[in-house]
């Protein structure tokens, strides 16, 4: 049985999760209204992968017999003024996810708690790719977004990112 300050833990992770595909489909809808529609797709992508996160952690709350309380999923309240503004929003939010990811993982470790920790690994490698993601998108809108056909290539490559469901995470 999971310590009750770690299954709280991991289910406002949950909820969280749920956050923030909601949040990347704000951005999605932001660029699709500038007519980026590679970027859209880009986020909407993400959006599903964030999805992905939060089902794997209520699974795990499930398979080690809890509940799942589900809350209110807040509405993104970032107002953009330029196309970069999402971008530089994702990021932030991919290292507040990261801090959040990371809490768990140092409770689970200050109560011995192993099999969480085992299980957190994942989503601690799969954060700093996140987080390298974000990172890098900022960096080659920052070189090439200021460029009509640089943004245009740019919006080309981002359309083209395939959804790949997690086989290497926790089991759904």
């Amino acid at each position: 049985m999971l310590n009750e300050k770690i299954a709280k833990l991991i289910n406002e992770q949950v909820n969280k999760e749920l956050y923030s595909a909601y949040l990347y489909l704000d951005f999605a809808g932001y660029y699709e209204d500038e007519g980026l529609d590679g970027f859209a797709h880009w986020y909407q992508m993400q959006a599903k992968e964030e999805l992905d996160h939060g089902m794997m952690m209520r699974r795990y709350l499930i398979d080690n017999g809890l509940s799942v309380m589900l809350d209110a999923i807040t509405k993104p309240d970032k107002k953009f003024t330029d196309v970069l503004s999402p971008l530089k929003a994702g990021l932030e939010h991919e290292k507040y996810v990261t801090g959040l990811i990371n809490n768990i993982y140092s409770e689970a470790f200050a109560l011995k708690d192993f099999k969480t920790m085992q299980f957190l690994d994942w989503f601690i490698k799969e954060q700093g790719e996140e987080e390298k993601n974000a990172e890098d998108l900022l960096k080659k809108m920052k070189v090439f977004g200021g460029d009509a056909k640089g943004l245009y290539a740019l919006n080309k490559e981002l359309a083209a990112r395939v959804y790949t469901p997690s086989k290497t995470g926790p089991e759904m």
